[in-house]
């Protein structure tokens, strides 16, 4: 075998072994990389349901229950009962007069005009 094809067949071997290891350390590397985004993937997980945890217990009737009697003397009644309230009926007269007087107004009898409200989106950038 001639010295230059010899050269370049060693060479060649060389250049392929070098890209075989190039290409293992990479894999371990970027596993590591992996491994470590999987660490603090999960640890953020474990945070999030602590915080979970702690909305759930801070905002449970129970704790709010003992907050509110903590601080007065708040009881709840033994029995509950309904009140009805009975409005007298000068006041449902009163009421519908004003109502009557404002719908009486020109422009809502020419045009139809009656008072609305409208909701419109902004156009942000």
């Amino acid at each position: 075998m001639k010295l230059p094809k010899f050269l370049l067949l060693v060479t060649f071997i060389t250049c392929s072994c070098l890209l075989y290891v190039y290409q293992q350390t990479d894999i371990f590397r970027l596993a590591y990389i992996g491994q470590k985004r999987n660490a603090v993937f999960h640890d953020f997980l474990d945070k999030n349901a602590m915080l979970r945890y702690n909305i759930n217990r801070n905002t449970s009737l129970v704790l709010i229950g003992n907050r509110i009697s903590g601080y007065a003397n708040f009881e709840m009644p033994d029995s509950y009962r309904v009140v009805k309230l009975v409005y007298p009926a000068e006041g449902l007269r009163i009421a519908n007069q004003s109502r009557t007087l404002k719908l009486k107004n020109i422009a809502t009898s020419l045009f139809g005009i009656k008072r609305q409200a409208e909701a419109r989106t902004i156009d942000r950038p």
